[in-house]
Order: C-alpha cells, then structure tokens, then sequence
C-alpha cells in the first residue's frame, strides 16, 4: 500500500492550494481518510478527513470554512481545497488511510476516529509522504 500526496506549493496568504492524496493497493471508497500537518517546532494536528463511505467529514475548527475535503472514488483520490490561506496554515501536509472495523464510527465520533488515527493508534493504517505548504504574508 502506498499513499502519495501532491498539490503542495508557495502561495500568498488568502490564495488557494489543492493538495492530493492518491492511494495504490487500497481502495478508498470504504476509508477514514484523513489529512494531518506539522509544522517545524509543532506536533502534528488533525486538520480534516472523510469517510469515503458515506461522505462524512471533519474540520479543525481553524480551517472550516477555508478548506473542503472530498474524494473521488473513481481516481481513488482524496482532495484537500484550500482558500484564504494564511501564513500560519505553513506546514507539511499528511494524508493517512484506515479502514475502519464494523462499529468503529458508531462507538467513536469521526473527529475522535482521526486523533487516533492521528496519534498511530489505528491498525493497519498507512500514511504519505506528506507535501509542503507554504504561505506566505
């Protein structure tokens, strides 16, 4: 399995980036996707995801509004959009997978389902390489 994620780049703060995550060797279509990011000198914070299943998503309270996530089952993609970034939205951006076992959403919220999937605590999830964003002021 691997996860590859694309889209990163420089912009001036209140322009906007599409980061990608492209999956081989796993379908998506019943997946908690999530996408992570750090920034140097920062822990790694959950920033969005999505359960492909059922369209179900989540947004750091920082970015909702500015940023939508969305997935494209048909190129096994999940996208990230995000508008009027800010410089402090800098940082490496992660995407990572799981599938979740039956019941799994029913006991946790999909936010609490990602800080797990966020903290490795999730069997057999698999993370990209992360790509960088930068913004400028």
């Amino acid at each position: 399995v691997q996860l590859v994620e694309s889209g990163g780049g420089l912009v001036h703060a209140g322009g906007s980036l599409r980061v990608f995550c492209t999956a081989s060797g796993l379908t998506f279509d019943d997946c908690v996707v999530g996408w992570f990011r750090q920034a140097p000198g920062k822990e790694r914070e959950r920033v969005s995801g999505i359960y492909v299943s059922d369209g179900t998503t989540s947004y750091l309270d920082a970015v909702r509004g500015r940023f939508t996530v969305s997935s494209d089952n048909t190129k096994n993609t999940v996208y990230l959009q995000m508008n009027n970034l800010r410089p402090e939205d800098t940082a490496t951006y992660y995407c990572a997978a799981v599938r979740p076992r039956d019941g799994d959403l029913r006991a946790t919220p999909l936010p609490d389902y990602l800080d797990l999937l966020g903290a490795d605590l999730l069997a057999g999830s698999h993370w990209g390489q992360g790509t960088q964003v930068t913004v400028s002021s």
